[in-house]
């Protein structure tokens, strides 16, 4: 259940179509990307076309892997007529949570076809141990 704090006047409700709308452009915007869990690992598909090894930086801090990276504009020919162009350039950044079984220290990833695939293996979660009952003396 969301709760909206209702705030008198006109305005407020001419800005509610726009409220999240940075962060709706922000996903419209990133890679396709898919995650998928196997029995050993889980795993990472990112969709990069165009962008170079040497322009993605993969990084695990605190439980998150953050992929970023750019895509470079090419030189355009001068004196060409565009009729359109739904090429995409400029920096993107994607977080994930990494469950609490996954080892990010030992995470690998290869680029393949102009998608990046990330691995990152699950290790054994340590079973704490049993409660025990403690007598007062």
């Amino acid at each position: 259940m969301v709760e909206k704090t209702e705030t008198g006047g006109f305005w407020p409700s001419l800005y509610d179509p726009f409220r999240g709308f940075g962060s709706r452009l922000a996903d419209w915007l990133s890679p396709a990307t898919e995650a998928s869990s196997g029995e050993e690992s889980y795993d990472i598909a990112m969709e990069l076309p165009g962008v170079g090894q040497e322009d993605i930086d993969l990084t695990v801090d605190n439980g998150v892997l953050t992929i970023r990276g750019e895509k470079k504009t090419q030189s355009e020919k001068s004196g060409d007529t565009w009729f359109f162009s739904e090429r995409q350039y400029g920096a993107f950044r994607r977080s994930f949570r990494q469950p609490e079984d996954a080892d990010g220290a030992a995470a690998s990833a290869q680029m393949t076809d102009g998608v990046l695939h990330v691995m990152v293996p699950k290790r054994a979660l340590e079973i704490p141990e049993t409660a025990k009952k403690i007598e007062i003396a």
